[in-house]
């Protein structure tokens, strides 16, 4: 089963042009499944049956992992089997008439405006910081809430991304998906003080290529570097409770659909696939029209 689970991962990465963190969670989720399927003496592909899939999306929420999790690991055993059956080397899907067990959708944590600004107003110089680093963390906050875009895309941002003539940098997505983000005066700002303050400092110490936002080493950042500046101005800034760069993704979105913003539009500068990803947001912003009747209505 393993080599058939190797193939799908290929393919996976050749044909479907799935992100690398994609890639590792199904293999992940795809291992567990067979580890499920051993337990219960099937070796084979054929030999799996609808009984089989079934009680392995059960156990999963037996398992107590996340609403999150547990839908990726459906999703990904349900396309392993369709890409054992498009490759004939099963007859039929197990998968194919099951269906998906209810999930409670859990709303993202959001922060309100004065906290996005308190958040962002925190880096600031410290006496004998000559590499200035707290430029490249405000450029890294106001970026992120400019854009709404994920970790991983910010630190795969590239200088030749950035047009600052245009107000755009170009994002690439899921699957190296690209599209154009409008980014704002403010972050074009401290991005151009952190390149020309910063970075140059940073440039010397290590090889970066083109990337925009640098460690200490003078090399790219990394997704838990970026975790961890995040955390800590949030921390150093008083705003309590979980607070990490996908939270100002969803502060992005709520905050723009509380003013006003298109649905569509939104969509477009998340880099949803699906528009019905986008919708959750909505309910975050009944929740705010619920609060703003509380407030002001005689009768809330």
């Amino acid at each position: 089963m393993k080599r058939y689970r190797d193939r799908f991962l290929k393919f996976l990465a050749l044909e479907r042009n799935a992100a690398a963190n994609t890639i590792a969670s199904y293999g992940l989720d795809v291992d567990r499944y067979l580890r499920y399927l051993q337990d219960r003496e099937v070796a084979l592909p054929d030999q799996v049956t609808e009984e089989h899939a079934a009680g392995f999306f059960l156990s999963l929420r037996d398992r107590g992992l996340s609403p999150r999790s547990v839908t990726r690991a459906i999703s990904a055993v349900r396309g392993f089997h369709k890409f054992l059956l498009g490759d004939e080397v099963t007859r039929c899907d197990p998968t194919e008439t099951l269906d998906t067990p209810k999930l409670a959708r859990t709303l993202p944590g959001v922060l309100s405006p004065p906290e996005v600004a308190r958040i962002l107003e925190e880096p600031h110089a410290t006496p004998g910081d000559k590499r200035q680093l707290w430029l490249r963390d405000r450029a890294i906050l106001e970026t992120l809430y400019a854009t709404g875009m994920r970790v991983s895309e910010l630190t795969g941002l590239r200088r030749t991304d950035l047009s600052a003539r245009t107000g755009i940098v170009r994002v690439f997505g899921k699957g190296s998906k690209e599209r154009l983000v409008p980014i704002g005066i403010p972050a074009l700002r401290w991005i151009a003080r952190y390149s020309q303050q910063c970075r140059p400092f940073l440039l010397r110490h290590g090889c970066a290529d083109d990337a925009i936002f640098l460690n200490a080493r003078g090399n790219p950042m990394t997704r838990m570097a970026v975790w961890k500046i995040v955390q800590a101005h949030a921390r150093r800034a008083g705003v309590t409770g979980e607070v990490h760069p996908h939270t100002f993704r969803h502060s992005f979105a709520t905050h723009l659909l509380e003013g006003g913003a298109d649905l569509r539009a939104v969509q477009e500068m998340l880099g949803h696939a699906d528009i019905s990803t986008t919708q959750i947001y909505t309910h975050i912003d009944r929740e705010y029209l619920k609060e703003v009747h509380r407030t002001y209505h005689p009768r809330g």
